[in-house]
């Protein structure tokens, strides 16, 4: 009794350190804490935005899109660098756009606007440098900066303290002082709110103003909304200067007047109805009034006023401009006589002809032409252009690729090819085109989803992988793992879910519920897992297994009877106890409360169950043969199983072919039996060491050595051959040695070679000797050109230089006459 309690004293003390353990680790306390920390974050962001809501008497709704950028500097990992897409810390230095409020690393930016300008001025020349203050866009919205805007030190959102501290009451990155900008648009007034992130809110003073017509009378509105309509009719005069306009009260200037009027052309010889608000229009006719010269009419289209002189009074110019001529202006100007030379098209010739009217022939003339790159000439017309097939190797301004145009000038386009770089985010590649420095960064967002995918927030893309999943207002979903039909409340989550801690509430074998807590995934600490090698090992913590614990005995106190009746009216009762009779699947015992059984047959054991008694409604768990996987067809039932006759799908021996055999046969088959029904009859595909397949049938076990395969055997010289079975090689037994015949031709072989090698060695003397004696006679031939050079040389004639070419004709011809 002492060990059984101690036991159970030991038992109780594994469950109680196990419990503590999962409320440790999955209770609310990190909930708490995370209520804590949004508390914290509720109070810096009222302290924030109190001044401002103490001017709008508490309404916030203007507030929302400044709320989201400081939620998102209070997230860890919610505000991320797009250079360098690593998370924005406390501590870090950082600098904030004014175009976009994106927040990015003070080093980072630094680096991005240094990269820039160095691009932008890279392809200029040096005379160029310097001259025109390129500007560095942000990275986020390409909102441009100057280069004296460059960031250099770290300040707070405002702009007013340098190196702000790290005060956890405060906004990250803020003083805490009131913000002070100027609101965007202007209005005179400045913000409210503490240093803060993101947008300014809309100016929030009460100001009196009147509507866009200065009709109504003037009243109080905020300062962010003074501009209004009082939707009466605006009046003003329309630039026509006839008709009012009568749009409702608006902003800006009056639309151009809608009504429709006849109005007369320029020239007053048509009508027609035409907007009010364009009153000058021009007709298509010709004016056709004569002019002063009374020899010929203005061909000018509808125009105001007089027409003019006549375009052929007065001196003028013969087509090629050099002689001028007073005539009438009924007759032509001549043409002079003189050379035309008007420049050609080409621009550097002058045109030959004499002096002629209409334009000037193309020219001609052949000229020397250059290509455009400069690499080569032709002789070829003027007008024609001139380009070689040449192509350019210069490397493009993306300093990764050249030209490849023909003939190109030098100035080579910028690199039409397409970057394809992976961007940091690892997950796209750079869209634009072909560029040197860093790409920018990658402008994607992605969605990170709470586990039910109710809470949404974005993250920069790459950013997804670290980011921390936001936290879900909603309720757990998931349905219960224990056997309750619903789970405790708690807040949406990632892994497990806290293990349930209702009442058991299983209904006991006494008829009474489980009243402890839920047990269908207990914590139990494992024993005897792992054994330390010595006392220098440490000890490592302890496992534990999630696993299903019996209800505990019942503990609810029952009175115990003993039976009350006298002994004249003694009957049998119900004990309350289990009936106990044995079924008739002779495995089973009834487990109903103890009730009446009628016996059927006077003879009948007192033990075995009578009709009253429960049915076994138990599957079958007698253990099945050996081999056979598969369960007993029948219920509960007395006696042995029925045979097995299910088909099993098994592999053949070679592993290629898949066999269907009944399980009763391949349970009851000895070893040889087994053998022929898993072969699938096929030749086996394995392949033995001699490199030939093997010839059995699909069997087990590795294949037999002695291969029947007939080889071709050769001996050494290759001349003879037999077929020989392999097996008999493999193991030494045979071999082929060369007959008579095959030795004489090897010795013939053998002079043969050797009789060459006698003459190459006689071949190499002979070379060598002829070496030596061409050696030895351009040595005499180098001492007689010494003695030359020692002897004072003479002119020679011109009898001297030449009588050998006019005596040596001279004795041929005499030679042959004789």
């Amino acid at each position: 009794l002492s060990s059984l309690k101690k036991f159970d004293e030991i038992k109780k003390a594994n469950q109680a350190a196990a419990k503590k353990l999962v409320e440790d680790q999955l209770s609310s306390s990190s909930e708490d804490d995370d209520e804590d920390a949004e508390v914290k974050q509720g109070k810096i962001l009222d302290k924030t935005f109190t001044i401002y809501t103490s001017q709008t008497d508490g309404d916030a709704s203007e507030l929302e899109r400044t709320r989201q950028y400081m939620n998102e500097a209070f997230q860890s990992g919610a505000m991320t660098c797009l250079i360098c897409i690593a998370s924005v810390k406390r501590n870090q230095a950082v600098w904030s756009c004014c175009g976009c409020f994106c927040i990015f690393h003070l080093v980072c930016i630094q680096k991005w606007a240094k990269d820039s300008l160095f691009l932008v001025s890279s392809p200029l020349t040096d005379d160029d440098f310097g001259k025109k203050d390129y500007p560095w866009p942000c990275p986020k919205c390409r909102f441009e900066y100057k280069r004296s805007e460059t960031p250099s030190r770290y300040y707070c959102y405002c702009g007013k303290v340098e190196n702000p501290t790290v005060d956890p009451w405060l906004v990250p990155h803020s003083c805490g002082q009131i913000c002070e900008r100027e609101f965007k648009p202007s209005c005179g007034h400045k913000c409210l709110l503490l240093c803060h992130p993101g947008p300014c809110p809309p100016c929030p003073k009460m100001v009196t103003t009147t509507c866009h017509c200065k009709k109504a009378k003037p009243v109080p509105r905020r300062c962010s909304a003074k501009e209004w309509s009082c939707h009466l009719p605006c009046g003003r005069t329309l630039l026509c200067g006839q008709h009012a306009c009568e749009n409702s009260c608006h902003a800006g200037d009056c639309q151009p007047c809608p009504r429709v009027s006849k109005q007369r052309c320029i020239c007053g010889r048509q009508t027609a109805e035409r907007l009010c608000a364009s009153p000058q229009w021009q007709c298509d006719q010709v004016c056709g009034k004569r002019l002063p010269c009374g020899n010929h009419i203005c061909e000018q289209i509808c125009h105001a006023g007089p027409c003019g002189d006549c375009p052929r009074s007065g001196k003028r110019s013969c087509p090629c401009g050099k002689t001028k001529f007073t005539l009438p202006c009924t007759e032509d100007v001549p043409t002079c006589g003189d050379s035309c030379d008007k420049v050609l098209e080409c621009g550097i010739h002058k045109c030959s002809q004499r002096c002629h009217r209409g334009p000037c022939e193309i020219c001609r003339q052949e000229v020397e032409k250059q290509c455009r790159c400069g690499k080569h000439t032709k002789r070829m017309p003027c007008h024609k252009p001139y380009l070689c097939e040449t192509k350019c190797t210069n490397i493009r301004d993306c300093q990764k690729h050249q030209c490849r145009r023909k003939c190109c000038s030098g100035n080579c386009p910028p690199c039409d090819q397409v970057c394809g770089r992976t961007l940091g985010c690892r997950n796209h590649k750079c869209p634009s085109g072909c560029h040197r420095g860093s790409c920018n960064p990658c402008p994607e967002t992605v969605d990170v989803k709470c586990n039910c995918g109710k809470t949404v927030i974005k993250v920069p893309c790459g950013r997804e992988r670290t980011i921390r999943p936001p936290k879900c207002k909603q309720l757990c979903s998931r349905p219960p793992t224990c056997h309750h039909s619903t789970q405790e409340k708690h807040y949406c989550h990632f892994g497990r879910c806290p293990p349930c801690r209702q009442p058991c509430q299983k209904t006991l074998t006494c008829g009474h519920l489980c009243p402890v807590s839920c047990h269908d995934e207990a914590l139990v600490k494992q024993t005897g897992v792992h054994q330390s090698a010595g006392p220098w090992e440490q000890p490592s913590e302890p496992a534990f297994i999630q696993t299903a614990l019996p209800c505990p005995p019942c503990e609810v106190p029952i009175p115990v009877y003993v039976s009350p009746l006298p002994c004249h009216s003694a009957n049998p009762y119900s004990c309350k106890r289990f009936c106990g009779r044995l079924l008739d699947c002779q495995n089973h015992t009834c487990m109903k409360e103890c009730h009446r059984v009628t016996k059927l047959n006077s003879s009948a054991d007192g033990k075995k169950a009578g009709p009253e008694c429960s049915p076994c409604e138990e599957e079958c768990t007698k253990p099945r043969p050996s081999g056979c996987p598969h369960r007993c067809v029948l219920p509960c039932h007395p006696g042995d199983c029925p045979s097995c006759l299910q088909m099993l799908k098994i592999k053949c021996h070679c592993k290629l072919s898949v066999l269907y055999v009944e399980c009763l046969k391949l349970t009851c088959a000895d070893l040889k039996e087994k053998e022929l029904l898993i072969s699938c009859k096929n030749q086996c595909p394995k392949e033995l060491p001699c490199g030939h397949r093997c010839k059995e049938i699909c069997h087990s076990g590795n294949c037999p050595l002695n291969c029947s395969q007939k080889v071709k055997l050769r001996c050494l010289c290759k001349r003879l051959k037999k077929e020989i079975q392999c097996s008999k090689i493999q193991e030494g037994q045979v071999s082929l040695e060369c007959d008579a015949l095959c030795k004489e031709i090897k010795r013939k072989a053998s002079e043969i070679k050797e009789a060459e090698a006698k003459a190459a060695i006689e071949e190499e003397k002979r070379r060598q000797q002829a070496e030596l004696e061409a050696f030895e006679n351009r040595l005499k031939g180098r001492r007689k050109n010494k003695r030359r050079k020692d002897e004072v040389e003479v002119e020679q004639s011109s009898w001297q230089k030449y009588k050998n070419l006019i005596m040596l004709p001279v004795f041929g011809v005499a030679v042959v006459m004789v």
